[in-house]
């Protein structure tokens, strides 16, 4: 494997608890680009891009700046961004803060999909009760240290 970075690299998606998204793109520039990095066709950028903004309900915002959009909104884009590339191993890192419940559990429900399909999902979050959902293994981490694993439930 360390002979094959880009494989690697093609293989993982990540979403930050930050937002990192470019002021001056849109959220289709934001989409394209990302997967012009990872060398998806034209074809598979636009069938991705279009799965992606109706999965995080922004149809209606693709040429819109992302300076103009809201938090809740900037915040499913970063989702979309880290889901772009159909990834086998995603880390999210808070990545539901600041969605209102309903995009949360359509967020979730598409997690656990791709998840059973094969995706490796590494999640943190403070709401223990999705931890307790859609977690086949849980860690508590206190001051850094991981105090307990186990399955969820026990």
């Amino acid at each position: 494997m360390k002979h094959e970075p880009e494989k690697i690299r093609e293989s993982i998606g990540i979403v930050f608890q930050e937002l990192t998204l470019d002021r001056d793109m849109t959220v289709k520039e934001i989409l394209e680009y990302h997967g012009r990095l990872y060398s998806m066709s034209k074809a598979e950028r636009q069938e991705r891009i279009e799965e992606l903004v109706s999965l995080v309900e922004l149809e209606g915002k693709k040429d819109t700046l992302t300076r103009h959009l809201s938090g809740g909104m900037k915040r499913r884009l970063e989702i979309a961004r880290g889901l772009m590339t159909q990834p086998k191993v995603l880390f999210l890192d808070e990545p539901t803060i600041g969605l209102d419940p309903q995009t949360r559990i359509r967020i979730w429900d598409y997690l656990r999909d791709i998840n059973h399909q094969g995706t490796t999902i590494f999640l943190t979050t403070h709401y223990m009760d999705e931890a307790d959902q859609l977690s086949d293994r849980i860690s508590i981490i206190d001051h850094g240290k991981i105090v307990i694993t186990g399955s969820p439930g026990s």
